[in-house]
């Protein structure tokens, strides 16, 4: 990686090409699908995820949306969305939502990068480090609360807290 981050240091490169670069190098599944858009697919312990980064030069805003399939139950609607808020009072950056007409829950951010700033690779990566981590942390939660009768309090006391430090 420390290869990568001093070429992209060197040379402004478009956000998308600094993402798809990445793809190659964690071997992810991509569809470049624009030039302004990525699509990857990333496997993980509980699923595989759908990303997409899009630059919006109108804004100077690197968009991630991290997603993974959801059609809860109707009735655990309240509990879910009880439990959406406090996995976002967890999250630092990004949080999540459901797309109920897309039978989708959605983790989303987007950085900013007004004024010519120029996202490095280092950072790039972590930011999709990031969106996985949240969704392999709380999707338990949310299986708990929707299909397993849990509230929304014993199904977070499952998300895994973050570590800080080494053992």
């Amino acid at each position: 990686m420390a290869h990568l981050e001093q070429h992209f240091d060197s040379v402004e490169i478009h956000p998308i090409d600094i993402v798809e670069t990445l793809a190659e190098h964690h071997a992810w599944d991509f569809d470049r699908v624009g030039d302004d858009q990525i699509a990857m697919a990333i496997e993980a312990q509980w699923r595989t995820y759908s990303i997409t980064l899009a630059w919006s030069s109108f804004d100077e805003t690197l968009r991630m949306v991290c997603s993974f399939e959801m059609e809860p139950p109707r009735e655990r609607l309240p509990a879910l969305f009880e439990t959406l808020n406090a996995a976002n009072d967890k999250c630092w950056a990004g949080g999540f939502t459901l797309w109920a007409e897309q039978n989708l829950m959605v983790y989303k951010y987007g950085l900013v990068l007004t004024g010519g700033e120029v996202a490095g690779a280092a950072q790039i990566n972590h930011l999709v480090d990031v969106a996985v981590s949240n969704c392999e942390r709380f999707y338990p939660a949310f299986q708990l609360v929707c299909w397993g009768d849990e509230t929304p309090e014993a199904a977070m006391r499952v998300a895994i807290e973050q570590a800080f430090g080494t053992a």
